[in-house]
């Protein structure tokens, strides 16, 4: 089944869900690869998925780049930055907080593209979940930590920017295959010096992989999919369920505890999330007839 017959909703939630197990999965391999070395490897055996995956071509690749190359090179570079800084993030706070600070960049790109006034509901309300989920307020979070978190966002919402002219001018997933091998070349620094403690225990290359595969083959390809087939503001108010994902996760794998106040902002959440995409099938329809 091809990606392109999923719905793009669809796709993004599957991406979320995926992003935040593998997210979770990650912090195991932190004691023996470090935050830095985990992501640079993941992003590089991610790499190596993508090219088998999409049997791309290098003729074909090396023509993409050489008629894009500012392009691809800053959008790589792009996914280099935003995953390196959000494992160094989930390093020093917890998982729930750093998804939820990093979540500023999407934001902010949805509400900048919101026009109409029920737009700005949702993203209210989504801003209010996040708020909810962020334990910024009564608790001690390491500010070198938060500050990562940011850079993270700001990655993400260039990374949302970018994703739609690479989609259109690098020939599909020729642009997003060069994009993620500029980032693991950039990474390879990082990689080299945790490369024997990968290789040490089958059990940390098998987490490894499964990282790679959770955490950058399957929501690259399903979110580069889904910001080609729908708007950057309803993508980021769909990716507004990453935060309270990111707790349940946590709740689940790192015995984080979500409580009263999780609940509710879940709710938040997942209502902000199914209120923008059932007004833009409304608009949509109402333009059609």
């Amino acid at each position: 089944m091809k990606l392109s017959s999923l719905p793009p909703t669809g796709l993004v939630l599957f991406s979320v869900l995926s992003i935040q197990i593998g997210a979770g999965l990650a912090t195991q391999l932190f004691p023996v690869l470090g935050a830095e070395g985990t992501v640079a490897i993941r992003i590089i055996i991610s790499a190596l998925f993508l090219v088998v995956l999409t049997r791309s071509k290098l003729s074909s690749l090396k023509q993409t780049f050489l008629k894009n190359t500012r392009l691809l090179i800053g959008f790589g570079l792009c996914m280099a930055a935003m995953n390196l800084f959000f494992y160094m993030s989930i390093d020093r706070i917890p998982l729930g907080a750093a998804v939820a600070i990093e979540f500023i960049g999407p934001l902010g790109v949805a509400a900048l593209k919101s026009k109409r006034f029920i737009h700005f509901l949702w993203v209210a309300l989504a801003a209010l979940g996040i708020l909810l989920l962020s334990p910024l307020t009564g608790l001690d979070l390491d500010p070198f930590g938060i500050l990562l978190a940011l850079l993270a966002g700001s990655g993400w919402a260039l990374y949302m920017v970018l994703a739609d002219p690479v989609g259109k001018r690098a020939s599909g997933n020729d642009g997003l295959v060069i994009a993620v091998l500029i980032a693991a070349i950039v990474m390879m620094p990082y990689a080299i010096p945790a490369t024997p403690d990968l290789f040490s225990s089958w059990n940390i290359l098998l987490v490894a992989f499964g990282v790679a595969l959770l955490s950058t083959t399957i929501p690259f390809c399903f979110e580069f999919e889904a910001l080609q087939r729908m708007p950057a503001r309803n993508y980021g108010i769909l990716v507004s369920v990453e935060p309270a994902v990111a707790a349940l996760v946590g709740a689940l794998l790192l015995s984080e505890r979500i409580g009263v106040q999780g609940m509710v902002a879940v709710a938040c959440v997942v209502v902000a999330a199914i209120g923008i995409t059932v007004s833009d099938k409304n608009e949509r329809k109402a333009s059609s007839a």
